[in-house]
Order: structure tokens, then C-alpha cells, then sequence
């Protein structure tokens, strides 16, 4: 089976880090569209995950119609579609406005089959400023959702919950307290228990990032609207990877500037 995933593509007003433009928000709808194409014309996934922060928050009524217009472009592509609740998309939307944007009765912790793969999707919870936490209740919840299938299994998150060192990220190098999983070592000790999970993948670190954790591989996908050049006009990372599973192996394609290609034997 296939999926494709995008992650970070910041729809709102131009976001700048240090000074400097570090967001290309103002591309971000032209790039959703070009990856719809490519989805509808080229790649025929089974499945599109988005891995989150859907929108650059400003306000509720802009970031539910920008959250809005997303959904309307990818469902362009004519796909089921998974959405994953990233720190942004939680800010000015709460969590029923945010499931009600994904379609009727969504929940943000949820767990969907498709084409003989279970995916399992958890919210990670940014308590701004402090710390990033996976409440309990999730974590009992995956290993009950884990134990209930006999299919191979991925989960999603926004945030990571790898070991990954931060060096040389623009974004978290400073502060990786916000965007590590305080209860990552509680996360891993399920995923890894069931004996199920042949991938993490998660977003938010607006970088690229393979870990391999107790067999178990963390996959980061780069944000498709990161500005890959210090400062304006700047240019996009426009990042998105498209993943093919039998029963041999996982091969993870990371297209857009910075190509990568992971591969992974079951």
C-alpha cells in the first residue's frame, strides 16, 4: 500500500524568527495545491496524512477559515484524508471546532484502517512556553488500540518522541522542551511492547530526521513551507513524502528541495 504525508504548512500571515523570515506562509496555499496535483495526477496514494499545524494562528475566525480552505484542497485530491492536531491548529481552535474542520463527529485521537495498515493517531498537547506532554489517557489508550489489531500498525503525532538531538535547528536548539515529548520514553516502551508498529512519523521540527529506536524507526517530515535560505525572498523546503509498504519492506520518499530516501526491512 501507499500513503503520502504533509506536514507544517502554516496558512496566515508572514512569520518571522529572529528578525528574519523563516516561513514562507505567503506560498503555502500555491504549495498544498501543486502536492494535491501531484497526488491526484502522479502519486494515487492510498491514503494523505497530515502530520499538522494546518494554520499560523491569529485569530479563530481566520484560522478556521484557513483551516477550512486546506480541507477543501486536499480533499481535491480525492483521497481519504487523516489529520493529525498540531500545537498551532490548538491555539484559537478548540478541540470540537478542530474535529468538526476534519468532518463530522472527529475525534483528534483516533484509529482508522486502510488498505491492510492500522494507523493509530495521537494529539500531543503544547502547554505554551512549558513543555509538551502525552496525557496518560493517550498512552493507555494506544496500548488498548495496539493490542485490539492484528494489522501492521504506524502512528502519527504531531510532536516527536524520539531522542533526537537538536543541534543546528533554528527552531528548537534553544528550547527543546518545546518539541520533545516529555513522555517520549513511555510512548517508545508501548509502540515498542505490542510488537505491532513498523513506523513513527510526526512533524513540527520544520526538519528532516530518521531515528532508529529499539528496531523501531521515528521519521520527521521537513515543513513544506520552511525557508531553506537565511532570510527573504527565501526558498521553500516544499517537503512531502510519499511511503510504500509491502511485506518486504517500508521505503519513505522525502521529495521537494531536500530529497531523501529511507528504507526500512521488516
Amino acid at each position: 500500500m501507499r500513503f503520502a504525508l504533509i506536514s507544517d504548512v502554516h496558512f496566515g500571515p508572514e512569520a518571522r524568527h529572529q528578525g528574519k523570515l523563516r516561513k514562507l506562509t505567503h506560498q503555502s496555499e500555491a504549495l498544498v495545491a501543486d502536492f494535491v496535483r501531484r497526488m491526484r495526477e502522479e502519486v494515487s496514494p492510498d491514503v494523505i496524512v497530515n502530520l499538522g499545524d494546518v494554520v499560523e494562528d491569529e485569530s479563530n475566525e481566520h484560522d478556521r477559515a484557513r483551516y477550512g480552505r486546506f480541507v477543501g484542497l486536499l480533499q481535491e485530491a480525492g483521497k481519504p484524508i487523516l489529520h493529525v492536531a498540531g500545537n498551532h491548529d490548538t491555539i484559537n481552535l478548540t478541540p470540537a471546532e478542530l474535529g468538526e474542520l476534519w468532518g463530522p463527529g472527529s475525534q483528534l485521537t483516533y484509529s482508522r484502517d486502510v488498505s491492510g495498515v492500522h494507523f493509530a493517531v495521537l494529539r500531543t498537547v503544547e502547554h505554551r512556553g512549558e513543555r509538551i506532554e502525552l496525557p496518560a489517557e493517550q498512552l493507555a489508550w494506544l496500548e488498548q488500540d495496539l493490542a485490539a489489531t492484528a494489522l501492521p500498525s504506524i502512528v502519527l503525532m504531531h510532536h516527536p518522541v524520539s531522542e533526537m538531538r537538536l543541534e543546528g535547528n533554528r527552531w528548537f536548539e534553544k528550547r527543546p522542551h518545546l518539541c520533545r515529548v516529555v513522555e517520549r520514553r513511555a510512548a517508545r516502551e508501548v509502540i515498542e511492547k505490542s510488537g505491532k508498529v513498523l513506523a513513527v512519523f510526526n512533524g513540527h521540527v520544520h526538519w528532516n530526521h530518521f531515528d532508529v529506536i529499539r528496531g523501531i524507526p521515528y521519521i520527521t517530515l521537513q515543513s513544506l513551507i520552511e525557508n531553506l535560505d537565511d532570510d527573504a525572498p527565501g526558498r521553500a523546503a516544499a517537503a512531502y513524502a510519499v511511503c510504500d509498504l509491502d511485506d518486504r519492506r517500508l521505503v519513505v520518499s522525502v521529495y521537494g528541495a531536500e530529497q531523501l530516501r529511507y528504507q526500512i526491512e521488516r
